[in-house]
Parts: C-alpha cells; structure tokens; sequence
C-alpha cells in the first residue's frame, strides 16, 4: 500500500531541492564584478520628434514601475523635457541589491510600433529609443578624477515654469576632455548636490568605458568580431496591428504588452541573463509588420 506520509516526505524535499536549485541558478546570473551594485539608467529618445520623446517617457516609467516591485529606490538625477511632451532624455539612480546586475539586460536600443496620438491622420509610427546601464561607483572603487582635464559649466536649470522655476545658475555640466564624455545634473535646488550628483554620474562613464575596452580587448585576443559603436536594436514592442514585445536576442516573447510596459520585465531580464552566462548567440528577427513608416 502507498505510503501516505513518505509521499508527503518526498514531495517535500523535491519542492525543498527545487527551490535551492533555482536560487542558485539565479545567483550564478549575477556572477559580475559589479552585479550587486547600484544602478544609473539613462534614457534618450531617438529621431522623431515628440513620438520619440513620448517612448522614452513610456520607458521611464516602465522602470520605475519595476524598480517599485522590487521595493528598489529610485532618484531622477536629470531630465530634459521634450518640446511638446515626453522626454528628450533622463537619468535616474535605481538603488537595491543586484539592481545593475538586473538592468545591464537593458542595454541597447528599444523600438516602438504603434498608432501614434499625435498623428491625426492616426498613421502607424515606428520610433526608437537608447537606453544606457552604467553600475554605480561606490567609495571603494578608485576612479580619480583630473580636474585639470574636466570643463565645468553651470546654467539655469530648465522647468515647466511658474513660481518654483530655479533662477540661479545651479544646473552642473561636465565635460571629459580625453574622452569627450559629458554629463549634467539640474534636477537638485543646489549647484553642490547637482556636481555631486554629476561627479556620480561622470564616474560610472568612465568606469563602464574601462570595462567595455577591457572587453573589445578580450574579444580581440579570441578572434571575435568587435562591433563599432552602440548596436542595434535588442527589443521591438508592437502595439498595432498586434500586440507583441519581443527580444532579438533571447527570442523571449509575449503578447501582454500592457503587463511589460508596466513594468513585468523579470522574464526577459532573465532570459538575456541566461543567453549571457551560456555565451548563447543572438536569437531570431524583429518583428515588421508590412506597411510600417
């Protein structure tokens, strides 16, 4: 006769043993050098005008809202408004365990197909939008700084207007002369925490451009070919004439668009993850649907 108890026992450590092997799976993800870090996401929107700066508000918020479900911190460093909506560009700092080890997915180009509401001919529209995933630079990373190489310039901060619109020049820019790097903050009240804030910013850059060479170096050493500049696109989200997000380079997909731009982005974090920590090649074609301006 079957042993009620024992099954239950077995049942039990099967579900036990599943769970370690998942948590160590995972961790194994996260094997970087700097995936347990801090994380500062730039966004910027591509040609197209306000369709473009429209995406790329699209995208912001579809990060904040998954920073919030990982209980992750989020601070807008710096913003510039668009013309007639969205965002020309922003940066903001996702604090939390592991937040660049997730995030570093994210890097590359995202492209947007849909009916555009600021058409009124309700034409379809494809637009496109960069995102950048720098790691944080803590204390304990020595990135030095030759201020006799460093431009700075401050400015009044741009704002909608009105009553709290900053009329002090207390927007901080930077600019890297060796490297022509520049980075700005004006989102703060204070030109001390906008240089702070800038400094952060102008560290991760060139912290990231050091691994990114190390890593052409590398690839070079094996034979590989070592692609010029910044890619191209990773990810298409098709909104007519269906729905569809798709990455190129997992082969991930799903047809709940409304969940992803919410911010239900694990699945293909996790995905891109994996093909990285496998050395997996890039997986299958954009979708296009016919007709698509």
């Amino acid at each position: 006769m079957p042993d009620a108890e024992l099954e239950a026992e077995l049942e039990r450590d099967a579900a036990s043993l599943e769970r370690d092997f998942l948590m160590e799976r995972t961790a194994l993800l996260f094997s970087g050098e700097h995936d347990e870090r801090a994380a500062i996401v730039t966004i910027s929107a591509g040609a197209g005008g306000t369709e473009a700066t429209d995406w790329a508000e699209m995208l912001l918020r579809m990060y904040l809202r998954w920073a919030e479900r990982h209980r992750f911190h989020t601070e807008i460093i710096d913003s510039q408004e668009g013309e007639q909506a969205g965002l020309k560009s922003v940066t903001v700092e996702v604090n939390g365990r592991r937040a660049y080890g997730w995030l570093r997915a994210e890097r590359g180009v995202h492209r947007l197909v849909r009916i555009s509401p600021f058409d009124s001919q309700k034409r379809r529209q494809t637009t496109f939008a960069l995102v950048e995933v720098l790691p944080e630079v803590d204390d304990d990373i020595e990135i030095e700084l030759d201020w006799d190489v460093i431009r700075v310039d401050t400015y009044r901060a741009q704002g909608a207007g009105g009553q709290h619109v900053n009329k002090t020049d207390s927007a901080v820019r930077l600019t890297h002369g060796p490297t022509g790097l520049v980075v700005q903050s004006q989102n703060e009240r204070s030109q001390t925490q906008n240089k702070e804030n800038a400094i952060k910013v102008l560290k991760s850059r060139l912290l990231e451009r050091a691994l990114e060479e190390k890593e052409a170096e590398m690839r070079v050493l094996r034979g590989e070919h070592v692609e010029a500049g910044w890619g191209n696109q990773i990810r298409s989200y098709v909104l007519h004439p269906y729905q569809m997000v798709k990455d190129l380079r997992s082969g991930h997909e799903t047809g709940n668009t409304s969940a992803v731009l919410d911010g239900d982005l694990d699945a293909f974090m996790q995905a891109e993850l994996e093909r990285l920590a496998t050395g997996g090649s890039m997986a299958g074609e954009d979708p296009e649907p016919a007709g698509v301006s």
